[in-house]
């Protein structure tokens, strides 16, 4: 399988013209936004290295949080520490991370779900998936109207039993976790963010953000992981 998974954590649209101005202007968001190529290659590397062994899998669906954009590191990103922690339980583990840096719903819909119907193709299913996307949205209103139909339609299509992040609260993203709540085929994860912790850009997590997260799902990630394994 893994010799034919030329799966790229790879946004193909091109940056927007005020984004390429902030990198210029703004050292630290230049700085983070660098991040995405190496970061990427990373995962690449990653994935193909964990498609080559056996043991339960997970697969990462989702934007640059779940790439790690902003950490210090790649390997202090959520995704990392979460599996680090949840290895303790489950060994084996293997992780493929389909997320993106600028992924969209539409991207997980597109491409990412794609790229997973690929892995359990060859063979791989996953004993765990996990969602976190939606925050792009934020940055501009032209998209913000699409955001709710758009993510109902995503809880339709992801595999039975994904782990949702959900940002309760005010406007879309409430609304979302809301939907969230109310899908009986997934289940939520709530996060949570504390004031300050923000990478140099001011927008994506820095690393006591990323670690908060990686509490955050560990829990749910391992207990999913040990009923399937336990099952099969």
């Amino acid at each position: 399988m893994a010799a034919s998974f030329d799966f790229e954590n790879v946004n193909h649209r091109p940056p927007r013209p005020l984004n390429r101005a902030l990198r210029r202007a703004v050292p630290g968001v230049g700085r983070v936004a660098a991040q995405t190529a190496p970061y990427a290659a990373w995962w690449q590397a990653c994935n193909r290295e964990a498609l080559e062994r056996t043991g339960p899998l997970w697969v990462v669906l989702g934007d640059s949080m779940s790439q790690g954009i902003g950490a210090s590191r790649v390997e202090r990103g959520w995704v990392p520490v979460a599996a680090d922690a949840v290895r303790t339980r489950e060994a084996g583990l293997r992780v493929v991370n389909l997320s993106f840096s600028g992924a969209r719903v539409g991207d997980v819909l597109d491409r990412q779900l794609e790229a997973l119907d690929g892995v359990i193709a060859g063979g791989h299913a996953p004993a765990v998936t996990t969602l976190l996307v939606g925050s792009n949205y934020l940055l501009r209103r032209s998209l913000r109207h699409e955001l709710v139909a758009r993510y109902d339609e995503l809880l339709d299509r992801v595999p039975r039993g994904t782990l949702v992040a959900t940002t309760p609260g005010q406007g879309r993203l409430g609304v979302v976790a809301e939907h969230v709540d109310a899908n009986p085929g997934v289940s939520a994860v709530p996060l949570s963010f504390a004031a300050g912790e923000v990478a140099e850009d001011r927008f994506h997590p820095d690393d006591r953000a990323y670690a908060r997260l990686a509490r955050t799902f560990t829990e749910p990630v391992a207990t999913r992981m040990t009923r399937v394994v336990a099952r099969d």
